[in-house]
């Protein structure tokens, strides 16, 4: 989220507005929600939700952008860390999923739910531009997760048969059915176990038992 200091009144209108949409979102999908809540929760008028966006699919489109933009910027923190404690490919990864996991773990009432997750189940709710953020989001993270994998390779030989590309995609499946469970089960820990797990897997990949 932006730094609300450094924001005109507007623009904290319209961070306010992509708060309380994607709170109801994740709660009830993007179908079962409605600008009538939406300004009736910020307390605007509807032309001053209409002076931010245009419609509700470009709120989506605005919301998704913003997503995505923190999602990665929280992973590229992570991973700076993790390699300032180690130049190793392989020991920085492993790093990175266990500072990752327990970033996860310390979410008091589990992670809020996955915006991504949440438009791909009602995709044929939004425009195709909107559709497409979706498929990029995934394929952005399958590129950089990829060539944290292939830096890896090229040290550590797999020991298994495995297939980089679907390697990367499943972090990115482990952390959305993570948030399912924890979701489920009523148990805000399970999606940082469920990472550890990932990380276990990585470990039996390149270095073996």
């Amino acid at each position: 989220m932006a730094n609300i200091q450094t924001l005109s009144k507007g623009e904290q209108t319209r961070e306010r507005i992509m708060d309380i949409a994607q709170d109801a979102v994740l709660h009830k999908g993007f179908a079962a929600t409605s600008i009538d809540e939406i300004i009736a929760e910020a307390g605007i008028t509807k032309s001053g939700f209409f002076y931010h966006f245009k419609d509700k699919n470009d709120l989506a489109k605005a919301m998704l952008q913003r997503y995505l933009d923190q999602e990665w910027t929280v992973f590229h923190r992570i991973f700076e860390q993790a390699d300032e404690l180690s130049e190793d490919p392989l020991h920085s990864f492993l790093i990175f999923l266990k500072l990752f996991a327990e970033l996860m773990g310390d979410l008091p009432t589990g992670h809020p739910g996955c915006l991504v997750a949440s438009y791909v189940y009602q995709d044929h709710m939004f425009s195709r531009e909107v559709r497409e953020m979706t498929t990029e989001g995934h394929r952005i993270w399958r590129t950089r997760f990829r060539e944290r994998l292939d830096a890896i390779a090229q040290r550590y030989p797999a020991r298994i048969e495995v297939n980089l590309d679907d390697m990367a995609d499943m972090l990115s499946a482990v952390a959305d059915g993570g948030i399912i469970l924890s979701k489920s089960l009523g148990e805000p820990l399970v999606l940082s176990r469920q990472i550890m797990q990932y990380r276990a897997f990585v470990k039996l990949v390149f270095l073996g038992n």
